[in-house]
Order: C-alpha cells, then sequence, then structure tokens
C-alpha cells in the first residue's frame, strides 16, 4: 500500500483514537488551533505528523511495540520528503528507519504519562488562577529564571488552560498546555515549573492540581511528557495521580 498524504481528519481521529494517550498530541493537534500547521503522512493503519508550528518543525511518530517495524517503514518511505532540520519524538526502534538519511543527536529518553488515579488528584489542595494575555510578561520572566530551555507558544495562553500562582506582579509557579482539544478529548500539560526561590513549598503540585481539576471537565484524557531522569518531576506527577504509560525518545535530525 503507497504512503499518502493525508488530509482527512475524520480518518486521522479514528486510527489515533484507538489509542488516545499514546497518540494524544496528535489527536490534539487535529483541532482547529492547530491544523493549519500539520502535514500527515499514512500508510494504512500507520500515521506520522510534521507539526510546522514551531521551528525547526517536529516529527511525531508512536507506535505499540507490536506497530514498530510497520511505522519504521512509513519513516523510510517518508525520510526524502522532511525538512533538512527538525526535531523528532519517537517510539524506541524507529529512530533506525531515519539513519540513513539523517544525522541523528539525542535529547534523551522521555516518559509518556497519563492521569490513572484522579482519587491522589483529590488529595492535593489545588492554588491558582488562570492566566490570560495580561500575565504574558510575568510569564516569560517566570520562564527566563526557572525554565529557559523551555517551548513556549504564548498562542496557548489563548486556551485559558494556564493556571499560575502570583506574588505581587510575578508568577511564583505555573502549569500550562501543549494541547487542549476538547473536541478530541485530549490535554498534555506543558510548562510547568516553579520560581526556584519558591520550590520546596509544594506549589508545583497545587497550579498541577488545579489544572487537571480544570480539564477534566472538557477532556477525557490528560497526559504529560517527561524526561525520564527528571526524578522530581516524575515523583510531582505521580503524587497528583499521573503514571507512566509509555516512553519515547527525542532527536535533532540534520539531512547528511
Amino acid at each position: 500500500m503507497p504512503v499518502r498524504a493525508e488530509h482527512d481528519r475524520a480518518v486521522l481521529a479514528e486510527l489515533l483514537g484507538r489509542d488516545p494517550v499514546l497518540h494524544a498530541y496528535q489527536l490534539g493537534d487535529l483541532d482547529d488551533f492547530f491544523w493549519p500547521y500539520t502535514s500527515w503522512f499514512r500508510r494504512g493503519e500507520r500515521v506520522v505528523l510534521l507539526y510546522h508550528g514551531v521551528d525547526p518543525p517536529t516529527l511525531l511518530a508512536f507506535a505499540t511495540p507490536a506497530d514498530t517495524a510497520a511505522l519504521a517503514a512509513l519513516l523510510a518511505e517518508v525520510a526524502p520528503v522532511l525538512p533538512a532540520r527538525l526535531y523528532a519524538h519517537l517510539s524506541p526502534g524507529l529512530a533506525d528507519a531515519l539513519a540513513g538519511s539523517f544525522r541523528l543527536d539525542s535529547g534523551g529518553r522521555h516518559h509518556r504519562m497519563a492521569l490513572t488515579d484522579p482519587a491522589r488528584l483529590a488529595q492535593v489542595r489545588p492554588a491558582g488562577v488562570v492566566l490570560g494575555a495580561a500575565d504574558l510578561p510575568p510569564l516569560r520572566r517566570l520562564y527566563a529564571r526557572a525554565y529557559p530551555e523551555n517551548w513556549f507558544d504564548p498562542r496557548m495562553l489563548d486556551t485559558g488552560q494556564y493556571v499560575g500562582v502570583r506574588d505581587g506582579g510575578e508568577l511564583r509557579a505555573v502549569a500550562g498546555v501543549h494541547v487542549w482539544s476538547p473536541a478530541y478529548r485530549v490535554a498534555a500539560l506543558g510548562n510547568v515549573t516553579t520560581d526556584p526561590r519558591w520550590r520546596g513549598r509544594g506549589l508545583g503540585a497545587a497550579v498541577v492540581a488545579a489544572l487537571c481539576a480544570r480539564l477534566r471537565e472538557s477532556v477525557a484524557h490528560v497526559t504529560l511528557n517527561v524526561k525520564a531522569d527528571n526524578a522530581a518531576a516524575v515523583r510531582l506527577y505521580e503524587r497528583v495521580g499521573f503514571s507512566r504509560v509509555a516512553d519515547y525518545d527525542e532527536w535533532t535530525l540534520t539531512a547528511r
């Protein structure tokens, strides 16, 4: 079966929706908010996404172990039409399919986690207020102090799914989203951080709890990505009811 550029959101939603946690980011990118920045490739039931809303673009390809070989074959066929430089989030075993066309520099192993124990979430006292466009300057200052390497798209404040703890004119902790789609019933937390001077006070768990409670009003699946070696963050997310459901690797790809 040949590779095709897929433009039918209903087809993509049906395929990706078979495992909405593994494919939460891709499902979210079907939403009108992200759709104009996406290119999709499909062969049979396997799907690859190239997201153009960041520079360089990001390739997303996730598979269960049983589907790894088939998705690797799709990646190998797509490789010639990919940009000369891009990021990639790939399930284990998929990177080799691109090694002939790209130099791969590892960004490390990451966990996909999902909110699977709402009872634990209910045990954490939430804190924070919903942030909006007026909070962009203090939010940028917080990220500069606490999370300078993060990826943050200011458009995401328009979702109304950023929660922060204020102290005077500054933000001390924040939790936001990379993806939020009530239409496809998925969300992915992102840009979560606490001012270094305010850590150890439970603010991180409090803003995550507040945001998750808010998200559960509109979606069925709340997920996130976290570096596997970030033990403190993993413990925080486990405390509020998340569990590890899959692993993937991040890469920077440069054409040979």
